[in-house]
Parts: C-alpha cells; structure tokens; sequence
C-alpha cells in the first residue's frame, strides 16, 4: 500500500515488538505499536488527529530531516527491511524522541482503523532479494524501482503468475514495493502527513498504521505491482485500473493465491496496483 517513496516510483528527470500470534481485528490488542518504548512525558492523546497542531507540523519536519541519512544510507545499502525503530530512534534528540515515541504509541481504534491488524514482527528469514529495475515512463522520463524483498513462497508464487501473464497477453508486472519492515512503514505514514495537510486521520486512508500493513506481514504479504511503461497507478488509481495486466489479475490472480486487497467501495482507498498474498 502506497509506495512512490519506497519503490521508490521515482521520475528521473534530470524497538521492535515481536508479536508471535496470528493477525487479529482487536484493535485495542494491537495498540499501541511501541507500548514498552512510551515515553510519558507526552501524552499521545495530546496529538491532534484532525490535523496535528503548527508545532508538531514543525516536528514531523524536523524528525524526517534527521531520519533521511539512514533512510538514503539503508537503501543504498539495500537493508531498508531490516530497518528497526531503534534505528530511527537512534537518530533523533530527545525532544524528537519524545515527540515519535508518543505519536507510535497512538491507540489505534483513536484512528478508526477499519482494517485488521497484521502484527509487528520481525522480517522473516528467507526473504528473496529483487533486484531494481528502470523503466521507460511518459514524456521520456524514467520510473525506477528500488531492490525490493519478498518471502521465498511468495516470490516463487509472483514469478509463477508473471510467466502466465507474459504467455496469455505478453505483458508483465513488476515488483514496485514488497516487504516493509513495521519501522519503516511508520517512516512513510509520517512522510506523507504533507499530502494528507497534516491529518492522521485522513492520511490513515492512504497508508497503513505499523501493525496494520500486509507489506509488513509475510503470512499475508503484499505487492504493489507497477508495470512495464513505469504505470503504478499512484497519482491516478484509473490509469492502472484501464491496463490490460489489471485485468489479467481480476481474472487470474487468484490461481496463484493473490486477491485484491483493497478494492472499489471499501473503507480504504482503491487500490488496483495492490495485491495481497493468501496462499493457494
């Protein structure tokens, strides 16, 4: 879900909580997301949901300026799902830490999450390395993806379904975002705060709380797909729900045990480049 940062759709131009259980919908069970790591010097319930106040604004700013060297050194290092929230923790002074240790701890049905809760786990051990791909885009720009990690069984299920695509209709779909560690989708709920006018809330639609992202679940692993012509259906969800590879899924998706995790009508955005892995 969402991943023009981590893919990272990118137009060229010029303390981690292991939580061993199955996923569940309680999403008091869930929360909050860094409960042995809360810093009480602030309240989360002092953060404004509707939209975060001009001095937290202030703070998301500043926290992400501190949080880019590792973010940039980890993905050209290609262990960004290996990214913990010590990590990022370890970045930060304390009034910073204080400030993301409360906004984690943020219970989630506060944020009337409709989806169900994945876990926080760590990245599993056979994870299958993808190498980056750049591909032509419109206007002669280029849309390149970064290296990207999916579970062995899912992998070898998403080239099994590829090949079937490239034999019925000669077109493919490749990987523009696959496992996320739970440290890192908390990086990009944050960093698209900016697009959402600083609403939690609203930017909750458009990405997964940690915990509740199926790129961070290998028992249900997601795959943003993007295709050959560099169309990932980011900026305009229509434009990959009209290819021909879309249409393919709807149809054949399910043979190779993806299902559409978040279609039209549903409580989350549409999503047609979003597939989910439930097994076959």
């Amino acid at each position: 879900m969402l991943t023009k940062l981590d893919c990272i759709g990118l137009v060229v131009c010029g303390c981690l909580i292991v939580c061993s259980g199955c996923a569940t919908s309680s999403l008091k069970q869930a929360a909050p997301v860094l409960s042995d790591c809360h810093d009480f010097s602030r309240n989360p319930e002092s953060i404004n949901l509707e939209k975060l106040s001009d001095a937290d604004q202030a703070m998301v700013k500043s926290v992400l300026g501190s949080l880019e060297p590792i973010i940039h050194e980890r993905r050209q290092q290609q262990t960004l799902a290996w990214l913990t929230f010590e990590d990022l923790y370890a970045l930060l002074d304390e009034n910073q830490q204080i400030f993301l240790r409360a906004f984690a701890a943020i219970y989630p049905n506060q944020l009337k999450i409709d989806i169900p809760y994945q876990a926080i786990q760590e990245p599993p051990p056979d994870l299958v390395k993808i190498e980056s791909r750049t591909l032509p885009a419109a206007n002669g720009q280029l849309y390149v993806t970064q290296t990207q990690f999916l579970p062995k069984n899912v992998y070898f299920a998403y080239i099994n379904m590829t090949k079937a695509m490239q034999q019925d209709i000669e077109k493919t779909l490749y990987v523009a975002s696959g496992y996320r560690s739970p440290a890192y989708q908390l990086y990009l709920f944050l960093f698209y705060l900016k697009n959402h006018e600083y609403s939690i809330l609203e930017t909750r639609r458009f990405v997964a709380w940690p915990g509740f992202s199926e790129h961070g679940n290998p028992r249900r692993q997601a795959i943003d797909f993007v295709n050959e012509q560099g169309i990932d259906g980011q900026d305009n969800a229509a434009e990959f729900e009209a290819l021909e590879e879309y249409r393919w899924l709807l149809e054949h998706a399910g043979q190779f045990g993806f299902e559409l995790s978040y279609p039209k009508g549903g409580k989350m955005a549409f999503e047609p480049w979003h597939w989910r892995y439930r097994g076959q």
